[in-house]
């Protein structure tokens, strides 16, 4: 998502200054890219929820730090992953709590032509996300930025913090690994 940082720095700026409405225009803008973006890392849209909530609290108690020239995107996307690592570290502290995987989300719950297309479709989906959720996590990162949320290299350069080659590097390790998982599997 290719996105004007104007309107952004215009809202941080009002929210800055005091003006919470500033957050709701940001929320309203992000709050959508956020949540796809943390529900493909986290496959889990109760996680992927409370992780965007909490990005927007984090930008609320943050706010005066950042400064005029905040590319708030950027800075969005990584707070956000961040944060998905945070919960997935989490999760693997403790196992024994339940969570549910991809078919929580509404646009994975299609409706197929037939049991058995419809079958094959789920355990296609699966394989990726199992094969997703083995990347590390700046691999992981950079391939849901770019093939999910369509960011450019650039704009995943300053999420990630490296230079556009770096992006360009992890995206084909990360292609190269998850060929390597799903032919595994």
């Amino acid at each position: 998502m290719v996105a004007d940082p104007q309107p952004d720095r215009s809202d941080l700026a009002a929210l800055q200054s005091g003006n919470d409405q500033g957050l709701n225009r940001l929320m309203a803008r992000w709050q959508q890219p956020l949540f796809h973006f943390a529900f493909r890392y986290l496959q889990n849209a109760a996680d992927a929820k409370d992780v965007v909530t909490e990005v927007f609290v984090v930008l609320y108690r943050q706010c005066g730090r950042l400064k005029a020239d905040t590319t708030v995107s950027a800075w969005l996307f990584t707070v956000t992953a961040n944060r998905c690592l945070n919960q997935l570290r989490w999760r693997q502290r403790h196992p024994s709590e339940n969570w549910d995987g991809l078919e929580d989300h509404p646009a994975t719950a299609a409706a197929e032509a037939t049991p058995d297309h419809a079958l094959v479709r789920q355990e296609t989906q699966e394989q990726l996300a199992a094969a997703i959720e083995a990347l590390p996590h700046d691999l992981k990162v950079v391939l849901l930025l770019h093939h999910y949320e369509a960011l450019s290299y650039r704009e995943i350069a300053a999420i990630v913090n490296c230079g556009e080659r770096g992006v360009e590097t992890r995206l084909y390790r990360a292609r190269q690994q998850l060929r390597k998982l799903l032919a595994q599997g």
